[in-house]
């Protein structure tokens, strides 16, 4: 195939890439953003492989069809729960990628290669070796394999200055012409040690604007590594991503009120968990209430918002709450759902999760709309959502969510909170809002208690 088509053909997938971006960032195209997408990838892997040169096409195929199998497993049987496990492994796939064509390219070419080539491998296999193990790690803690809280330890930082100290010398001499061997292991052992020491100190809540900066180190890997096979779609397609990247950690920062710096360092989440089942506190106690008496409430709303949390997903409560809405609605109650950019534990969880059980687009409502309809609203179903929905953000300057943007729920006529316990979300604090008088808490497995309500509802 000619270099004149080959940058043509590549040019329409860069192109495709793009467009799936656009449609990614609205649920409603979704999915045509996915499809495009994975059309997109297939003309470029189809290109690369008709290119000159390339050869031993047996073991390629098992490779494609190896990963193909992976993937395919990963997509129909990996649970909504599990989702933000998978991305942060694909993303780690990607980054090791990155880094061990880097280990290739100095192995087959050490010595040789220009300067623009010496500094692409020496970035690639940095960034891509602590998007490696960094993932892993982010895998670990929301997959609950190690703890997800903070692991902190006296002169961490320290350490972590000098591994990274260590790995960006070792790069610098590679960038200068280095070819010893040793040099290109010694930086991504260093490499892959600082990104396991990276994620450790992070805290569950952080997870989300980990893995999107993780992601990120992807990216800019990818397109390191594209210069150094001299492709420019891989180039291209790295820095995308490495953008959208950057930009999302960014926006989900914001939505927490807190900078990238203070999720990284900040040691989020390190408070330690309450123990009770129900607290007092200034006379104010936790009120149970039971599903025919929330059922009451909901059917004679006129105004019912619902705000979806984990609790949520790891019910598998998606599909339940649909039909509750529907029966409300029937009844002529309006009901909406309020999203909070950092509810669950990815980007979009919520809206996915929803959008998996045919919620319609426009019943989901970002934090900024819907924060004024609060006021007007009758009730609230809290399903889960602990920090995002705690007073203590606005009012406890000692609080470790203080300044965070949260949901307005307690600006409602009356809240009823669904969890299995009085237990705490991500930041180990307790939920100012099961306290207040117009709060009520529905304890038990979600999706059994909205089964109830539907119930319920419907003897209502």
């Amino acid at each position: 195939m000619s270099r004149t088509t080959t940058d043509a053909l590549y040019l329409v997938t860069i192109v495709t890439f793009i467009l799936a971006l656009r449609f990614l960032s609205s649920p409603k195209h979704a999915r045509k953003g996915n499809w495009i997408g994975a059309a997109g990838m297939a003309l470029a892997i189809a290109v690369t492989l008709a290119q000159t040169g390339v050869g031993n096409y047996p073991l390629i195929v098992v490779g494609m069809l190896l990963g193909g199998a992976v993937g395919l497993v990963g997509a129909r049987r990996v649970k909504m729960t599990a989702m933000p496990q998978m991305v942060a492994l694909f993303n780690g796939v990607g980054g090791g990628a990155a880094a061990l064509i880097s280990l290739d390219a100095f192995h087959r070419f050490g010595g040789t290669f220009s300067t623009v080539e010496a500094v692409s491998i020496a970035l690639s296999a940095l960034i891509g070796a602590v998007s490696f193990s960094g993932s892993l790690v982010a895998y670990a803690k929301l997959q609950e394999l190690i703890s997800g809280r903070p692991i902190v330890y006296r002169g961490q930082q320290v350490v972590n200055a000098l591994t990274i100290g260590i790995a960006v010398v070792l790069g610098v001499w590679i960038a200068a012409g280095g070819d010893t061997q040793g040099l290109i292991y010694g930086l991504l052992a260093a490499a892959l040690v600082f990104g396991v020491m990276f994620v450790l100190p992070i805290g569950g809540a952080d997870m989300p604007v980990v893995v999107s900066l993780l992601n990120a180190f992807t990216g800019l890997a990818a397109s390191a590594t594209g210069f150094v096979l001299h492709n420019n779609m891989l180039i291209v397609a790295g820095a995308l991503v490495g953008a959208s990247g950057t930009l999302l950690t960014l926006m989900m920062g914001r939505a927490m009120n807190r900078s990238i710096t203070n999720v990284l360092f900040g040691a989020f989440g390190q408070v330690q968990a309450s123990t009770g089942t129900a607290r007092v506190d200034d006379g104010r106690t936790v009120r149970a209430t039971s599903p025919e008496d929330v059922a009451v409430m909901l059917s004679y709303a006129r105004k019912v918002i619902v705000v979806p949390g984990y609790g949520l997903a790891v019910a598998q409560a998606q599909h339940d709450v649909r039909q509750l809405a529907e029966l409300l609605e029937e009844k002529g109650v309006d009901v909406v759902y309020a999203i909070h950019p950092v509810a669950g534990r990815m980007p979009g969880h919520m809206n996915v999760l929803l959008a998996e059980a045919n919620v319609p687009y426009d019943a989901l409502k970002e934090m900024d709309e819907v924060n004024p309809e609060f006021a007007q609203t009758d009730v609230v179903l809290v399903i889960g959502a602990n920090d995002v929905t705690n007073p203590a953000a606005r009012t406890d300057t000692s609080s470790p969510i203080y300044g965070m943007p949260i949901l307005d729920v307690d600006k409602a006529a009356a809240v009823v909170v669904m969890k299995r316990s009085m237990a705490p979300g991500f930041a180990g604090i307790d939920n100012e809002l099961y306290l207040d008088p117009r709060t009520t808490m529905l304890f038990g497995d979600a999706k059994d208690s909205v089964g109830k309500l539907i119930v319920a509802v419907k003897a209502t």
